[in-house]
Parts: C-alpha cells; structure tokens; sequence
C-alpha cells in the first residue's frame, strides 16, 4: 500500500478533435507538426457509423451523428490527439476563443519561427507575429506565443518559454513542458 497513488488522476490523456476529413488533417498535423498516427481505431474503410440512442447520449453526439473515422494521433512528448471524422446534419463551424468550451491546444516550440512557418506551409494560417508573453507570471525577454488557425478552424497556440517563468519563485508545482 505505500505505492498508492492519493489521485486517481495521472494528468490529460488526449484531447478529441473533429475535422471535416481526418485524412486531410492528419496530413496536415503531419507536415506542420511531424505527427505521427498511433493507430486507427475505426477507419473510412468501414461503413460509418450512426450512433443512436445511450450510445449518443454518452458520447454528447448529434442524433444520426455517422463516426466515418477515429484516429489516435502523437505530436513530440505530450498529450495524444484522438481525430474524429464525424458527420451530422446541421454541423456547426468551430468555435472562437471567446466562446464557452475547449477553445485551443499548444505547442512548446524551442524555434517559434521554424514552427510557424512550417505550419502555415502545411495550410494553416497564422495569426500574428510572435508576441511576448501576456501574463505577468509567464513574462520573459524571449517568452513568446502566437496563434495560428487549422485548416478545419480549430485554434492552436505556439508557446515558448526558454526563460522560464516568475510563477516559478512562488511554488514548487511546474508547468509541463513539451519534449521534456
């Protein structure tokens, strides 16, 4: 008993993401981020999928919402992306930052520039140029983030941080870092 956990929570697994063709975004995440496909757990090759009933409800899907695919996806040391190709009458577009919901995910980057330019090559777009760090507790000389766009419309901030942060002189708890 002295190697039990006081949590039962070890920290986020995945995020889920649903893209108009998983084909086309796993391309994309492959060129702007060097993703790799972990497996595919329902593929384009079956027939889709409609999911009804307990099975809907459970899952927060649309009724006659088809699942035509579901791919898990790895992008450096960090979270797994879990690509869904689901398809519903009445779909809405993605969402902005300013609304109620998951509204973005973030890369570490050690070059900013590179990354950047990488991802709007693979057709994202991106926002602005890299701008320093807005928080008072993340500030440093070469703390910069910036925001791109996929090309389904999800958000996806870039971060980097190589001169660590001031919330590291109040607390012990770090923030995990990408690729370390």
């Amino acid at each position: 008993m002295e190697n039990q956990k006081t949590t039962a929570i070890s920290g986020i697994d995945h995020i889920g993401i649903n893209v108009p063709d998983i084909d086309t975004a796993t391309v994309f995440l492959q060129h702007a981020f060097e993703a790799e496909v972990i497996y595919e757990s329902y593929s384009k090759e079956q027939p889709p999928l409609e999911v009804e009933g307990i099975e809907a409800t459970t899952l927060n899907l649309a009724s006659h919402a088809k699942l035509h695919s579901c791919r898990m996806i790895k992008i450096g040391n960090g979270i797994n992306i879990e690509l869904f190709e689901i398809h519903v009458n009445g779909q809405r577009e993605s969402v902005k930052s300013s609304d109620l919901g998951l509204q973005h995910f973030a890369v570490y980057t050690d070059n900013i520039l590179v990354s950047l330019e990488k991802f709007a090559t693979a057709g994202g777009k991106v926002l602005s140029e890299p701008k320093p760090l807005l928080f008072p507790l993340e500030t440093g000389e070469t703390n910069l983030f910036c925001y791109g766009i996929t090309p389904w419309g999800s958000c996806v901030e870039f971060i980097t941080y190589p001169d660590g942060m001031p919330y590291e002189a109040q607390t012990k708890v770090r923030r995990w870092k990408g690729g370390k």
